[in-house]
């Protein structure tokens, strides 16, 4: 159950870093509510961090969700945001990816 909060925890970091960048596109009340957005995955993600954090090593969990929400905020990026793919990006994601689950693999 604790991984389980934290990949959700993970998702809700990437759905505030979406926000961010939907805020930053728009001007007025519609900046507001990505904003609202981005505050309330910001709670959501930060509340189930830590309760994953109860039975997780902190160093562990916090890596994990860093990486989740980092390769969640590039693909968003590129499929959402259009920004740009090439190789190295790929293959650094890739390395984050393999990394992320070789600390599942070794975390008790």
């Amino acid at each position: 159950m604790n991984w389980l909060m934290l990949v959700i925890a993970g998702l809700f970091e990437v759905g505030f870093a979406t926000c961010l960048g939907k805020a930053r596109e728009e001007s007025g009340a519609v900046a507001g509510w990505w904003m609202a957005g981005f505050f309330v995955c910001l709670s959501v993600s930060m509340y189930l961090l830590y309760r994953a954090t109860q039975t997780l090593p902190i160093g562990t969990a916090y890596a994990v969700w860093t990486g989740i929400g980092a390769v969640g905020t590039v693909l968003v990026g590129i499929f959402i945001f259009r920004e740009p793919v090439a190789f190295w990006r790929l293959f650094f994601l890739f390395t984050l990816i393999a990394s992320i689950l070789g600390l599942k693999v070794v975390s008790h």
